[in-house]
This record gives C-alpha cells, structure tokens and sequence, in this order.
C-alpha cells in the first residue's frame, strides 16, 4: 500500500437489501470504531435505503454512497436519480462505471465520465470502476483496456479529493476467483503510472481500490499489495461481520 495514503474500504450492496437490512448497517455502524484507525468505511446501500442510512450514520465512522447516478441533474428521465438526489438523501460518494453497468446498460467511457462530472456537481467523490472480461485477459489486451478505460472516463480535473479508481477484473466479480498478489500489483502500479502521468500530484495521492471477490480471508494479503489503497467489496459487504474483518485486513 503507497504510504500516507488512507484505505477506503467500501461496500457496494448492488441490488440487495430492503429495511430488515439496516440490523446489518446498525452492526456495522457499531463494530466501526474499532477499525476506524486502519480505514475509513463507505456502505453504498440501494437507493431506497440511502437516506435511511444516512440518518443512522450521522456522526459515526461509517459514510453512505450510492452505486449509480444520471449525468443531468433533473428532467425527463423516468426511473432515473440524479446525483443531486442522491447527495440530498445523504450519499457522499457515488459509483459509476462499474462493470455490470458497463455490459448491463452498455455504459461508454463518456457517459462514465460525464456521470463523474455529475457527482462532483452533486459535491460528492467519483468512484470510477475499471477492469477486464476473462476475453480480455485471455488476449492479452488488460493494460490496453485499463489504459483505454481510465483516458476515457476519468474526466480532466480529477483530483484525490474528488475521484477514487477502483480496479475491478471482470472475470474475478461474484466468481470467487482473484488475480495474484503479483498481478494485482502490476496492474495497480500500471494504474499509479497512468494517473501520475496526467494528474500529477493528485495522481500520486488518488486511492485504488481493488474490487473482485474480495473477502476476510484474502482481504490482509490484498491490502498489503503496493498501490493498492483499499477494496471496492461486493457479497462480503452485506455482512457486517466480514465487512469489518475486511477492514481489519488493512495494514
């Protein structure tokens, strides 16, 4: 992990969780303080429980985000949030660009990087989501597709305070499987060189997280990887037992 950096473990609950859930947030909320040293912690629960989350987590170690966003901040967009929205009911963080968006709705790197563009006008931090399909990495093409992703939906003007990377290989999400400790560095350090170069010393500072089937039992090996500043975490971050043991993994 790059040094002075602070970890951010976040959890993105995708498309589960109805009001029952809020036991799991209330658990979290209350194991925080102990891990609040290690990490800051970030729940991106569905949109129909951010403001209730919002509400218990004020003033505690936990933040509240949200998983997607339109790029216009009103208007005629039945079904859609916009950031604004979401900022209001309490998100501080939004995600956009995640890989199930991306093959789901086939979101380009412009919207991406218009959708960021919109959580910054919300006032809230980018969690922009890169990474590879098992196609891509079996042709040999994943510093092609990271550098292709990360020129075309980060927007100009991304600085540490206002944008995250999180670095996701498709083909590891949901399935159990995770690159190596090797791997994952090279790619990490692929991904500092790429920022550093365009951002300077915003990229020099910028958190990246790695998403994949992270879990307790690989979270301490991951976090120790350079350049790796934390973990976007999928399954694991419904429970808050291995929600916080992941954190704990933190160097």
């Amino acid at each position: 992990m790059t040094d002075a950096i602070r970890p951010l473990i976040a959890g993105n609950w995708k498309m589960n969780g109805l009001k029952a859930a809020a036991a799991e947030f209330d658990a979290m909320l209350n194991g925080a303080a102990e891990v609040a040293g290690k990490a800051d912690l970030l729940v991106c629960p569905p949109a129909t429980l951010i403001a209730a989350f919002a509400d218990k987590a004020h003033g505690k170690k936990v933040a509240v985000g949200a998983q997607d966003c339109h790029p216009k901040a009103s208007g005629a967009h039945t079904g859609d949030i916009a950031a604004e929205m979401l900022a209001d009911a309490g998100a501080t963080a939004i995600i956009v660009g995640h890989s199930e968006r991306r093959a789901d709705h086939g979101e380009s790197d412009a919207l991406i990087r218009q959708k960021a563009e919109a959580v910054w006008r919300a006032g809230a931090v980018a969690i922009v989501c890169i990474g590879e399909t098992q196609a891509q990495r079996d042709a040999g093409q994943t510093l092609d597709i990271v550098r292709g992703q990360l020129n075309g939906s980060l927007p100009d003007g991304s600085t540490a305070a206002n944008l995250v990377v999180a670095y996701e290989p498709v083909w590891a999400i949901g399935t159990g499987l995770t690159p190596t400790s090797e791997d994952v560095e090279q790619i990490h350090g692929f991904i500092r060189e790429l920022l550093t170069s365009r951002f300077k010393a915003d990229g020099v500072a910028m958190r990246i997280l790695y998403g994949g089937s992270v879990k307790p039992s690989n979270a301490a090996e991951l976090m120790a990887v350079k350049n790796v500043n934390g973990a976007l975490v999928g399954g694991a971050s419904l429970k808050a037992a291995d929600f916080l043991a992941i954190a704990k993994g933190c160097p």
